[in-house]
């Protein structure tokens, strides 16, 4: 048995992460901002990380798997987006993770084991054009894990970056910006997606177990990688086509 903590674990991923660990019997604290969870966090408040490391400590006395999965959804084209909208999405999408991961660390260290798991995004391995600022964040939150993997091997703590492309989530629901094309463009690839929450959840559990530290959970992800690694010319047309059809719909 596993002992869990999940942040944004309010709605969307991290509810359904919440779920497929409590159906196997681990120990899991749901937390996020609102809703129905079991403890208030705000990920870019350091004063809320201290509160949950000591919340885990006393309660658990430790920490197995920690789930930085807050996050929130943005973008732009470089002409289009703020630099008010780089800032936030920046506070929350990398320096949650950052936040989390210092905090919990001096914790992992202690008892010579752990596990961090950032949920980033294919965004942070593929690069459409309109995502600057969310391709920014998310490939530093798959730089953060990778570090995090490396520099904390000698205690016995592993990390993974999970890469989903699009699924169904209410998560685009919440997105900011002036760039609305790019907006109405997002929400129709989110709203047609194949799966849903849960099945991703379910990959990045069976992924963890595994010690995996790069996840690519759905089968779009997984191709569209492939592509940029296999086909480098090929990869940048469809890219550039894609920036195209933007501009189009703007």
């Amino acid at each position: 048995m596993s002992r869990v903590l999940v942040t944004g674990a309010a709605r969307g991923l991290g509810a359904a992460l919440v779920a497929a660990y409590r159906s196997r019997g681990d120990e899991v604290l749901a937390t996020d901002l609102d809703g129905e969870v079991d403890l208030t966090l705000d990920v870019t408040d350091d004063d809320d990380w201290d509160a949950a490391v000591h919340h885990v400590e006393r309660t658990w006395g430790g920490l197995d798997v920690l789930v930085n999965n807050a996050g929130v959804a943005g973008g732009g084209r470089l002409d289009v987006a703020t630099l008010e909208e780089w800032r936030w999405i920046t506070e929350i999408n990398l320096f949650g993770p950052v936040r989390g991961t210092r905090a919990f660390t001096p914790v992992f260290k202690r008892q010579r084991s752990g596990h961090v798991v950032n949920v980033a995004s294919l965004a942070g391995l593929v690069h459409p054009a309109g995502m600057a600022s969310y391709n920014a964040v998310k490939a530093a939150v798959v730089a953060l894990t990778e570090t995090t993997g490396h520099e904390l091997a000698g205690w016995g703590v592993r990390a993974t970056a999970v890469c989903p492309s699009y699924f169904r989530t209410g998560l685009v629901d919440r997105m900011q910006g002036e760039d609305t094309a790019l907006g109405s463009v997002i929400g129709h690839l989110v709203a047609t997606a194949p799966l849903g929450p849960e099945e991703i959840a379910a990959e990045v559990v069976a992924a963890v177990d595994r010690g995996d530290e790069l996840v690519l959970p759905d089968p779009a992800a997984r191709a569209a990688y492939e592509l940029k690694l296999r086909d480098r010319a090929a990869y940048d047309t469809t890219m550039r086509h894609q920036a195209s059809r933007l501009e189009d719909l703007a």
